[in-house]
């Protein structure tokens, strides 16, 4: 008998038949001078393709990619059947001002009581929220310019520390004196541009933020590009008074789920400096949990916002795909990505996605967005919602703690709100995550090879050199092929969203993994951790759904777990709405980050 297989239609598939298939990622885990003598093998003619032929096989990526036929017809990126508008919903202008979105986005919020907002109350911990920094600003408890300088001093002690660890790689502290010096004489004259005036945010390194390059943490990207313009997000955040605090640390190119970065250093995680942040988001989501900036922006192709969130203990929000501008980013030209906000809370994710939300032109004319909308978060209305669980996906974790967490959540809303925890099963797991890793290694590839063709390789960072090898190994067919999956996998999300609202999970299988000593110098590949920490993360990115990842609690070893909700396509509200019920079903204390600064301190 051949190898060929054949796969019967997308809606022919049987859901009842479907059997969970548990992930054995056959890969070596590599660091320091064995990662560094291995580049030498993976590259090499014949015996580099040979080794990387064999690892595809034993992870069945040629059976699915060159001996199955796929019938449906390939999709290129997202495309979305029309979606019902959201109830219950204010609609938000994306051609108008972002300063007046943000003042839209405040009158969907709860009122603000400062009585209630001191970190010292019953010496209970929480983070200070957008709201503290805007009261204390006008109540003159404190001024833009002196928390400016609090920060300034702590970024300076980090970029000092041996070994490296910064969370930013681009930082000018006469840069940040400026903003804040022009948001302090906005207060003194009573001409606040927002809510967000005078609010710190650190942006991630593919992101383009005047005066500076973006270059994806690499050490040459910046002798490459000259653009060192904002990108339209960041455009949309400075019109809003926002002070930008510099280019945070990432994984190299975005091409990693730790952050670890030998080129700067690697971010340590605020809740245990042995532990990774989780990437490649990992300088905006450190920042964030260690109390220095209110928010950050980051990119999400392959869970970048979503799993430093959870590993760290923030919010992070991965849009729509389309949602948000990819102009004037590394990754404007791929369909995997977008742009999206880290935060302490989801109130402030809120505020932020407001003010940068808004569709490119071409992606008004091919994706046919439905109009933004906010939740109206004054009334309770969270209402009886269908949640879909996989159990044995959801159940499929390092430890039993993660699971238990969430379980535990899930168990909070059918009590609370009256939500149903309907059981789902997402046919072809293993199919998805072959689509997304040819998807995102292609169009990485696609946007690095000229610099490559240039000799630029073999300064990027040894797991990254074995990333690319892996990419270079895909064909056109294969691409092709996994875009034919992504039709069938959108098919079988659709059909589920017929029979629910949500889709729920954790979102990472591990809590913040280990850092090696020996991965400090030369870096890490470990595509176990890397499975573990991408399990529940692809459909999001594969099919451009809004997902959101929520703190829920920690795990015995004191470590964060976070909560995924994935909605239907453009339902960012209604997403952000059971966002705020969970939140609210986590209120009690949060476990201080054993690194955190106190840069408001307006006792």
């Amino acid at each position: 008998m051949g190898k060929k297989r054949i796969m019967p239609p997308a809606k022919d598939i049987d859901f009842s038949a479907v059997k969970y298939e548990y992930e054995d990622v056959q890969a070596p885990h590599l660091t320091g001078f064995t990662l560094k003598f291995f580049i030498k093998i993976i590259e090499a003619p014949l015996i580099g393709q040979a080794i990387i032929h064999h690892l595809k096989k034993q992870n069945g990526m040629v059976e699915t990619l060159r001996n199955t036929v796929i019938p449906e017809l390939p999709m290129f990126k997202p495309e979305f059947p029309p979606q019902d508008p959201e109830p219950n919903t204010l609609l938000l202008d994306e051609d108008g001002k972002p300063e007046d979105r943000v003042e839209t986005a405040l009158k969907c919020l709860p009122g603000y009581n400062p009585a209630v907002s001191s970190n010292s109350e019953l010496n209970m911990f929480r983070y200070w929220k957008i709201r503290d920094f805007a009261y204390a600003y006008r109540s003159k408890f404190v001024t833009p310019s002196v928390v400016a300088e609090r920060i300034i001093a702590v970024i300076e002690d980090f970029n000092h520390k041996k070994p490296p660890q910064p969370l930013l790689i681009t930082f000018d502290a006469e840069e940040v004196r400026k903003q804040a010096v022009a948001s302090t004489k906005r207060f003194e004259e009573g001409t606040p541009l927002s809510i967000l005036d005078g609010i710190f945010v650190a942006i991630k390194d593919d992101i383009g933020l005047y005066p500076f390059i973006a270059k994806g943490a690499t050490t040459w990207m910046d002798e490459t590009r000259s653009t060192n313009a904002d990108a339209v997000s960041v455009s949309r955040l400075r019109s809003c008074g926002v002070i930008f605090v510099g280019k945070a640390n990432m994984h190299e190119v975005g091409m990693g789920t730790t952050g670890n970065n030998p080129n700067y250093g690697t971010t340590r995680n605020p809740h245990a400096l042995d532990r990774y942040t989780g990437g490649s988001s990992s300088g905006p989501a450190a920042i964030v949990a260690c109390g220095l900036c209110s928010a950050a922006l980051g990119t999400d192709g392959g869970g970048s916002i979503r799993i430093p969130s959870s590993l760290c203990g923030v919010v992070g929000l991965k849009t729509t795909y389309g949602r948000t501008d990819l102009t004037g980013s590394l990754c404007d030209s791929g369909t995997v990505e977008i742009i999206g906000p880290i935060a302490s809370s989801v109130e402030d994710v809120m505020l932020i996605y407001a003010a940068i939300l808004g569709s490119s032109p071409a992606e008004r004319i091919c994706l046919k967005p439905a109009p933004p909308c906010l939740p109206n978060l004054t009334t309770n209305e969270t209402g009886p919602l269908k949640l879909g669980k996989y159990t044995e996906w959801f159940n499929d974790v390092h430890s039993t703690d993660i699971s238990d967490k969430c379980e535990d959540i899930l168990n909070q809303l059918i009590m609370t709100h009256g939500c149903e925890v309907v059981e789902i099963v997402i046919p072809e797991l293993h199919e998805m995550r072959t689509a997304h890793l040819v998807t995102i290694g292609s169009e990485t590839l696609s946007s690095l090879n000229p610099d490559c063709e240039d000799g630029k390789d073999v300064r990027l960072t040894y797991d990254v050199r074995i990333n690319m090898a892996l990419f270079r190994s895909f064909g056109a067919s294969d691409y092709v092929a996994a875009q034919r999956l992504r039709r069938r996998l959108m098919h079988h999300h659709m059909e589920i969203f017929k029979k629910v609202d949500f889709i729920v999970t954790p979102t990472t299988g591990m809590t913040a993994p280990q850092i090696p000593a020996s991965a400090l110098d030369f870096g890490e590949t470990n595509m176990q951790v890397t499975g573990y920490l991408m399990r529940f993360i692809i459909a999001a990115n594969l099919l451009g759904l809004p997902a959101i990842s929520v703190p829920v609690g920690y795990d015995k070893e004191g470590l964060p777990i976070g909560l995924q909700l994935i909605a239907r396509p453009w339902n960012e509200a209604s997403l952000l709405r059971l966002a705020s019920a969970v939140e609210e079903l986590c209120g009690g204390p949060r476990k201080r980050p054993s690194s955190f600064y106190d840069v408001l301190k307006t006792d």
